[in-house]
């Protein structure tokens, strides 16, 4: 069970109050590569409410199989691509995803 007791030393969930946005957040990774993709992509939905939806703009060829696999590793909901101009694909974020390494974004962090 998460949350206060009367009573108790259980701090509330850090997300347990904060409802998510109902709007996709919409980040722009450009023509970034992998690495530094997922380093600004970690870095822009930390602390973000669980549930939250992203819609990442990435051009880096690699994306479409990079972006699930982070979201595997980390917990995070790889939802596929959004239709539209320019390759877009969606995640929702969870309230406590696994840490990863500051600069190997794609390991968890020992």
């Amino acid at each position: 069970m998460s949350g206060p007791r009367e009573g108790s030393r259980i701090a509330p969930e850090p997300d347990a109050r904060v409802s998510p946005p109902r709007d996709p957040l919409v980040i722009d990774g450009g023509d970034r590569a992998c690495v530094r993709l997922l380093l600004e992509l970690r870095a822009r939905i930390a602390g973000l409410p669980g549930g939250t939806v992203i819609h990442l703009i990435a051009s880096d060829p690699a994306a479409p199989l990079d972006l699930p696999a982070w979201c595997h590793l980390t917990g995070h909901a790889y939802l596929g691509p959004v239709p539209g101009p320019q390759p877009t694909y969606a995640m929702r974020t969870v309230p406590a995803p696994a840490d990863t390494d500051p600069a190997s974004p794609w390991r968890r962090r020992a």
